[in-house]
C-alpha cells in the first residue's frame, strides 16, 4: 500500500504490509496491545460512552459485526458514487474498529467500544489501482468532522503538501473544542522521512507506531512534529473492501493514530468536562517515557500512551482548559472557564486497580517502577538502541508556530 511520499502531492493512507490474513474469530488473539494497555481493568471504569470519534477515511462501513450498532451518520465529501458508508478501500473501516469496534461476531475489539463513530469519507489518492483519483477533499473533511457532534477527529492519511485551505480547516476545528489526532507517516525505512500534512498543521497531534517490544518502528517517520507514540506493528486490519478476512500483519501509523484516538476517547468519556486541550495534556503528562518532558523525542514525542496512569491512578493534570500543551498558546475560541472544576478527581481517579494482584500492564507501569520489565517502560532504551546511528533520540524541538 502506498505511504505518504511515494506520489507525491497525493494523500495516502498509512499502513502497510497487508499480508498474510486471519480468520475473524482468531483476529482478537492478534490485538497484544490491549492487554498490555489492561484494557479489561480500564473499560471497568470507561468505555468511552458518550464520546464520539470523527473518522476520516475511505468511508466506514457500518454492518460489520465489530460496528453495528456503532456507526452514527456522517459525511460524504467525495464527488463519487456511494456515501460515508461505502468503504472503498477497507481502511476507514479498520481504523474505526480498532477504536470503538465491540468484538461481536469475533470482529477486532476497539479501545474505546462505548463511543460511536461519525465516517467522514475523503478522497485518498496514491492508495492503489483503483483508488479514488477526485483530488484533495481533506479541506472539506476536516471541516465536515469539526461541524458533528464529534469530539475526536481521527486522521490516518498525509500528504507532503500543505492541503488547500487546510490550516484554516484545523483552525476551525479547534475553535470548535476538536481534539485533532494524526499519523506521522511510514516511509522512514524507505528514505522518505518527512512528516507532512496534516500533521505539520499547529493543533494537530503526530502520532508514531512502536512494536509490542516498545521499540519504534523502522518505517515511523520522526521529526519535531511526532507528538506521543502509540503500537502500529501487527495490528489487524481488513485486508480490503470485501470485509471477508483480517490481516494479521498489517503494520502503520494509521493503526497507531486510530489507538491513540481510542485512548483519548476513554479519558474524555471519564472526564466529559474537559477540554481537549486538557485530554491531550495529560495524555503527555502521564505518557511512558525516560527523558525530560521539555526535550521530546523526534521518534517518540512526549512518549508512549498510557491511558491507565488516568483512569486507574488518577494521574496527570488537565491544566488550562483553553491552553494548546503542545504550542503553549490559546485556542481561538475556547475559554478558560471551568478548567478548577474539570481538574477536580472523578470517582474514576480514585478506584482501585482491577487488576489481580495489584499489579498494572505495561500500559498502567509507571516509567519509574522498580523492576518491572513490562512493555511500555523502558521504551527510551529500546529506541535508543534502533536508532543508536542517527544519534540522540531525545532532542530539544521548535514548538509549533503558525
Amino acid at each position: 500500500m502506498t505511504t505518504v511520499g511515494a506520489t507525491l502531492g497525493a494523500l495516502a493512507v498509512m499502513s502497510v504490509g497487508l499480508a498474510p490474513s486471519a480468520a475473524a474469530d482468531d483476529v482478537q488473539s492478534q490485538q497484544w496491545y490491549l492487554d498490555a494497555m489492561n484494557a479489561q481493568g480500564l473499560w471497568k471504569v470507561s468505555t468511552g460512552k458518550g464520546i464520539s470519534v470523527a473518522v476520516v477515511d475511505t468511508g466506514v462501513n457500518p454492518d460489520t459485526s465489530s460496528l453495528k450498532g456503532q456507526v452514527l451518520p456522517g459525511v460524504d465529501v467525495t464527488t463519487t458514487a456511494g456515501d460515508e458508508t461505502d468503504d472503498y478501500l477497507g481502511h476507514g473501516t479498520s481504523m474505526a474498529e480498532l477504536i470503538a469496534g465491540t468484538g461481536r461476531g469475533g470482529g477486532l475489539r476497539g479501545v474505546a467500544p462505548g463511543a460511536k463513530i461519525i465516517p467522514i469519507r475523503t478522497a485518498l489518492t496514491g492508495i492503489g489501482k483503483k483508488a479514488e483519483k477526485r483530488g484533495d477533499t481533506s479541506m472539506k473533511a476536516i471541516r465536515a468532522a469539526a461541524d458533528s457532534d464529534a469530539k475526536i477527529i481521527s486522521m490516518s492519511f498525509g500528504d507532503d503538501f500543505p492541503i488547500d485551505g487546510g490550516l484554516e480547516a484545523v483552525r476551525y476545528a479547534q475553535s470548535k473544542g476538536k481534539l485533532l489526532i494524526a499519523s506521522v507517516g511510514n516511509g522512514a525505512d524507505e528514505g522518505e522521512n518527512y512528516i507532512g500534512y496534516p500533521v505539520k498543521y499547529p493543533g494537530v497531534v503526530g502520532v508514531s507506531a512502536i512494536n509490542e517490544s516498545g521499540e519504534v518502528a523502522k518505517f515511523s517517520e520522526s521529526g519535531a512534529y511526532v507528538d506521543l507514540a502509540s503500537p502500529g506493528v501487527d495490528v489487524p486490519v481488513w485486508c480490503n473492501n470485501k470485509f471477508k478476512s483480517y490481516c494479521s500483519k498489517s503494520s502503520g501509523t494509521s493503526q497507531a493514530a486510530a489507538i491513540a484516538s481510542g485512548a483519548a476517547a476513554l479519558i474524555w468519556s471519564a472526564h466529559p468536562k474537559w477540554t481537549a486541550n486538557q485530554v491531550l495534556r495529560v495524555m503527555i503528562d502521564t505518557a511512558g517515557r525516560d527523558w525530560p518532558k521539555n526535550t521530546p523525542s523526534r521518534y517518540l514525542g512526549y512518549g508512549t500512551i498510557r491511558p491507565a496512569q488516568v483512569l486507574l491512578k488518577g494521574k496527570g493534570d488537565p491544566g488550562a482548559a483553553d491552553v494548546d500543551p503542545v504550542t503553549n498558546k490559546k485556542t481561538p475560541g475556547l475559554s478558560d472557564t471551568g478548567a478548577s472544576a474539570a481538574a477536580s478527581p472523578s470517582p474514576s481517579s480514585q478506584a482501585s486497580n482491577p487488576t489481580s494482584g495489584g499489579q498494572t500492564s505495561a500500559a498502567g507501569a509507571s516509567s519509574d517502577s522498580s523492576g518491572d520489565k513490562t512493555l511500555w517502560v523502558a521504551i527510551g532504551a529500546a529506541v535508543a538502541v534502533v536508532v543508536a546511528a542517527g544519534g540522540a533520540f531525545a532532542v530539544a524541538r521548535s514548538r509549533r508556530g503558525v
